[in-house]
């Protein structure tokens, strides 16, 4: 790896380097004055920059613009998304400490995403509320296209985040008062995921992990195949809590083995707590 800014030809700090997170498409790197100076330009940066060439950084720096080459994609696989941010403007270091903790809850309840799926990851702090909580997540898409995906399980709602390379982020968020249940059809290679709304099927592929999606579907099902009021959720909010009692506990260990700092562990118990409410 260079130890020099592809842009400004300074020696990379300790600190440049520190998160690995500095990194461009070509190999090359930013240090943290550069990457600052851009993102001001262009907040993309921030949260895909490993997307971007130092030819694109250039550029952007002459012009104030980057118009990268974006696929077409087929007209019968487009998907009509509804984009729904939980904010568009966020400071870095606010960014960063909001994706750890998405990171984290990720971890908590054994997602297991592929590696296509960083760019929606990425974007996660944009779409999720501060205090929203992530309590099961697997690796899907729109049945048809060719969009890396992912489905996200909240207390309040199912989400879906897709991204191609290059291309806005698409989200489609489904309220639990929409959902009237759900299904799966059975595949050796990838499953599917059924959410029956209340004026249409939407479906998802599962093609990183059968066994995740099974699992994924194991869990929706029990919240979601239930006999309920449209306005009342009892059994989301009963599975939301003990999910939310078994990462509290979690917690715990992982600030007794040193993991976690008091500030840290603070923090998040007061997240886990406040979805309680």
């Amino acid at each position: 790896m260079s130890n020099i800014c592809a842009l400004c030809s300074a020696e990379l700090t300790s600190i440049d380097t520190l998160l690995g997170e500095n990194k461009l498409s070509d190999g090359g790197n930013l240090c943290n004055k550069c990457l600052d100076k851009v993102s001001s330009i262009h907040q993309e940066l921030l949260y895909n920059l490993n997307t971007f060439s130092i030819r694109d950084i250039k550029n952007l720096v002459e012009t104030g613009t980057i118009q990268p080459e974006t696929p077409e994609q087929p007209q019968e696989n487009k998907i009509e998304s509804m984009v729904v941010f939980a904010s568009n403007e966020m400071s870095r270091d606010l960014y960063k400490r909001r994706l750890k903790e998405i990171k984290y809850q990720l971890e908590q309840v054994g997602a297991n995403l592929s590696m296509f799926a960083k760019g929606e990851i990425k974007e996660l702090p944009h779409i999720l509320a501060v205090d929203e909580v992530i309590l099961a997540a697997t690796d899907a898409q729109f049945i048809k296209t060719v969009d890396a995906g992912m489905l996200l399980v909240t207390p309040k709602r199912i989400v879906s985040v897709s991204k191609a390379m290059f291309a806005p982020v698409k989200v489609n968020e489904y309220p639990n008062e929409t959902i009237s249940e759900v299904s799966f059809v059975s595949n050796s290679i990838s499953p599917v995921i059924k959410l029956h709304t209340q004026d249409k099927i939407v479906e998802f592929e599962c093609f990183c992990d059968r066994l995740d999606g099974e699992r994924f579907y194991d869990f929706i099902h029990k919240i979601y195949n239930q006999n309920k009021t449209p306005k009342e959720t009892p059994e989301t909010k009963e599975v939301a809590s003990n999910l939310i009692f078994e990462q509290l506990e979690k917690l715990g260990k992982l600030r007794e083995n040193g993991i976690l700092t008091e500030q840290e562990f603070a923090e998040q118990k007061k997240k886990l707590l406040g979805q309680l409410s």
